[in-house]
């Protein structure tokens, strides 16, 4: 592990890796409808408008083989299945849920997101998990963070 700030080809790489496995939009839209639990092939099918059956099923079978999701028969004849997020596939939904807040923003129908206990509104932001703090803006620039 390296101290102090994520070089930019360190990142790249980064990101060059999560592209190749969920780079396609189908594959981040799926992913976001199965943030709020396991869904069937035609449950997806609805939630993700647009998506052709053989997509569909071309997309859940390579996110299974990435170990993003799950498939467990719900029914045996003819085989049917209902899919889930694996732990690995919820830590990338918390970001995918953060990409589409953002774009959601920037398209101007933000849907703010609460809290279901308190009612206030959710922030998402970097969180240190050894200095168990957020990270804080560097102060040069409005949307300019410090990562460490």
């Amino acid at each position: 592990m390296t101290s102090g700030n994520t070089s930019p080809s360190a990142r790249g790489a980064g990101l060059d890796a999560a592209a190749r496995l969920v780079g396609d939009r189908w594959s981040l839209r799926l992913i976001g409808a199965l943030l709020d639990g396991e869904r069937t092939f035609g449950e997806l099918a609805g939630d993700v408008a647009g998506i052709a059956p053989t997509i569909l099923a071309a997309r859940l079978r390579s996110l299974q083989g990435a170990g993003l999701l799950t498939a467990s028969p719900y029914e045996l004849r003819p085989v049917r299945m209902r899919y889930a997020l694996t732990a690995p596939g919820r830590r990338l939904a918390a970001a995918i849920a953060t990409l589409a807040e953002w774009g959601a923003a920037r398209e101007g129908t933000a849907q703010t997101v609460v809290h279901s206990r308190c009612g206030t509104p959710v922030v998402t932001r970097p969180w240190c998990p050894t200095c168990e703090e957020p990270v804080e803006e560097t102060g040069r620039g409005s949307d300019e963070l410090l990562w460490c």
